[in-house]
């Protein structure tokens, strides 16, 4: 690992621990859960996001996107049958999914707010994009889902 990716391994393991931190802060607060459970929860969203980081850092693996990796990672440990899968998916329900979301969208918005001069530029433009953006984005999601459930029988 050379010194710029040393960085940024760095600056994301940083990130990911005080994103870690929020969630299990706002997991107990918000949705009662419990600190312990909680933390062990977070530690190991962390872990597996770091994991999916590493990959994406390695020469030959760097040409997909790093969500990539983190979600291939979270997916391959959550099939059933992997080792010590059944232990980290019971982990990871000690936290409850929108506790995460609370300093996903801090960050977000603090994106936003650091490019402010490059979205004062894009100026109404973007409204419409971002309005097709999320009408297709649940459009999309509602019929997956009604295909799913539908497969399963449960409507």
């Amino acid at each position: 690992m050379n010194a710029q990716n040393f960085e940024k391994f760095k600056d994301f393991l940083f990130i990911l621990l005080v994103t870690g931190f929020f969630s299990m802060i706002a997991n107990c607060i918000g949705y009662n859960g419990d600190i312990a459970a909680g933390s062990v929860g977070a530690l190991v969203l962390v872990a597996l996001a770091l994991i999916g980081v590493i990959l994406s850092m390695l020469p030959g693996l760097n040409r997909l996107p790093l969500v990539f990796w983190v979600s291939a990672v979270g997916v391959a440990v959550s099939i059933p049958g992997f080792p010590g899968g059944d232990w980290v998916v019971a982990q990871a329900n000690n936290i409850n999914l929108m506790a995460t979301t609370t300093p996903i969208l801090a960050y977000a918005g603090l994106c936003v707010g650091k490019d402010l001069e490059a979205f004062k530029k894009l100026s109404w433009r973007i409204v419409p994009v971002a309005l097709c953006v999320a009408a297709g984005t649940f459009l999309c999601a509602t019929m997956m889902a009604e295909f799913v459930l539908h497969l399963e029988g449960v409507i």
